[in-house]
């Protein structure tokens, strides 16, 4: 699977199926760092090419370096992140 960041794509801003021949990134990586992945509600409804896509809150190691715009957490932190999840649940960032 895949997330498709190609503004030229009918996706853009969607998970896709990979192989895929517009640009995305694989949700798959050898660091474990997509074990456990949410995607922040950003640009969904409508989703206006060009405006960004694809803000993960995922796993990282113990250091909470800097990601490429998303927001890396250390596991044991986003298992309650989302064990206190519910429906309706808004995350600011600020």
């Amino acid at each position: 699977m895949g997330w498709c960041d190609d503004p030229d794509s009918n996706s853009y801003n969607q998970q896709i199926k990979l192989p895929n021949k517009f640009n995305h990134e694989k949700l798959y990586r050898n660091d474990n760092f997509y074990d456990l992945v949410l995607v922040l509600n950003y640009n969904t409804n409508p989703i206006i090419k060009y405006k960004g896509s694809a803000i993960f809150m995922h796993v990282t190691n113990n250091s909470y370096k800097k990601t490429r715009g998303c927001i890396g957490l250390k596991k044991e932190h986003l298992i309650k992140v989302v064990s206190q999840i519910k429906k309706n649940t808004k995350i600011k960032i600020s």
